[in-house]
């Protein structure tokens, strides 16, 4: 593997979305194989990484509470499709002789560890791939903010949000031709401007934090070694310089 990584130890923040692939629902088993290889070939130049991904390809409590059901418990459904997911990563990343640990905000001891703290940060310290799971226990919360949460409580240098395009663009790539990505952006920028990186409580933890959260392709292959570097194409949020 070429080059050092910039970032030490990484939370990677993956969409349920992105699981599913070419399909409309569910998980796709060769895509979280891709994304395994992403994560392995990570470990394989430094990096220390730990992840939580969401459960919107299975259940997405906004909706569920949008379509007339009690907001907490749609949002306890969407943190038990998280656990869904995190038990899908696992089982690709071990399946690629990656050691992994599931650790859930909700505990569930039967199929994983429930999250304490000093526990995670040993998993990581011996260079286990550690995947947060449940978000953080609570409804009213996305896995977005759970994301910051636990990249703040891990010390991590960065927050790598994984999406569908390459950053964070003026518009929507898919739907204006003219749009254009953003290198860098401020956290006042992200919040002033509405941009949809992340929810306004997960950029804010991640700026009191000191945190830089770098959104890149979670789709192109390479794409995750090549922005732990610094490289790649992405944008970068994090408090600009005077």
């Amino acid at each position: 593997m070429s080059g050092s990584p910039k970032y030490k130890r990484v939370l990677l923040k993956v969409s349920g979305e992105a699981l599913m692939g070419d399909g409309q629902y569910g998980i796709d088993v060769a895509t979280v194989d891709r994304i395994a290889d992403e994560v392995k070939d990570a470990l394989a130049q430094g990096s220390e990484v730990c992840m939580v991904i969401g459960g919107g390809n299975i259940f997405r409590g906004l909706t569920g509470a949008a379509d007339g059901m009690d907001r907490s418990s749609a949002d306890y459904m969407g943190m038990l499709a998280t656990i869904m997911n995190a038990l899908a990563m696992q089982n690709g990343l071990e399946r690629k002789g990656v050691q992994t640990r599931v650790l859930s905000a909700i505990p569930m001891t039967s199929v994983c560890e429930p999250y304490i703290r000093r526990r995670a940060m040993r998993h990581m310290e011996k260079g286990r791939v550690v995947i947060f799971a449940a978000g953080t226990g609570n409804p009213f919360f996305t896995t977005d903010t759970a994301a910051a949460l636990r990249a703040a409580e891990m010390n991590c240098d960065a927050l790598m949000k994984g999406t569908n395009v390459d950053g964070v663009y003026s518009a929507d790539p898919k739907t204006d031709p003219s749009a254009t990505r953003f290198d860098r952006l401020s956290y006042m920028d992200v919040l002033s401007k509405d941009l949809k990186v992340m929810d306004a409580s997960a950029v804010s933890l991640s700026r009191e934090n000191g945190i830089p959260i770098i959104v890149f392709s979670i789709q192109a292959s390479g794409a995750f070694t090549q922005v732990l570097q610094g490289k790649g194409a992405c944008t970068l949020v994090e408090d600009v310089q005077a």
